[in-house]
């Protein structure tokens, strides 16, 4: 389902989140004197949210590799235009917690990420 840079993720998330959110222009946003509220709308983006259960080491660095541009290309779906989008994104932090080893295997747990549209 999800695409990034035009190949597969390297695991299916575990949760998945898709936000629009609006971005407003720093001046003609605010609050009047008698409090209505005004705002210039430039953009609607979308922020998506990530997150994996266990995955084993080679899993988890492939996922990582793929989110490690500046910016990179991300096929998913959205659910305001309600079919898949392809739009660039940035990604943020990218907690991965250790969770265990069995034998020579390290399992990280709890990958999350975030992705912001560009």
């Amino acid at each position: 389902m999800i695409k990034i840079k035009g190949q597969d993720i390297a695991a299916s998330p575990a949760t998945f989140s898709c936000t629009p959110f609006d971005l407003d222009a720093e001046e003609g946003t605010g609050r009047s004197a008698d409090g209505t509220g005004y705002r210039s709308r430039i953009a609607t983006k979308r922020q998506i949210e990530l997150s994996w259960g266990p995955l084993d080491w080679t899993t988890t660095s492939a996922l990582l590799k793929q989110m490690r541009d500046s910016y990179f290309d991300v096929t998913y779906p959205d659910p305001m235009t309600g079919k898949f989008e392809t739009k660039t994104f940035s990604v943020g932090n990218r907690p991965t917690p250790f969770a265990t080893s069995k034998g020579n295997e390290i399992y990280w747990s709890g990958l999350k990420v975030t992705l912001t549209e560009r």
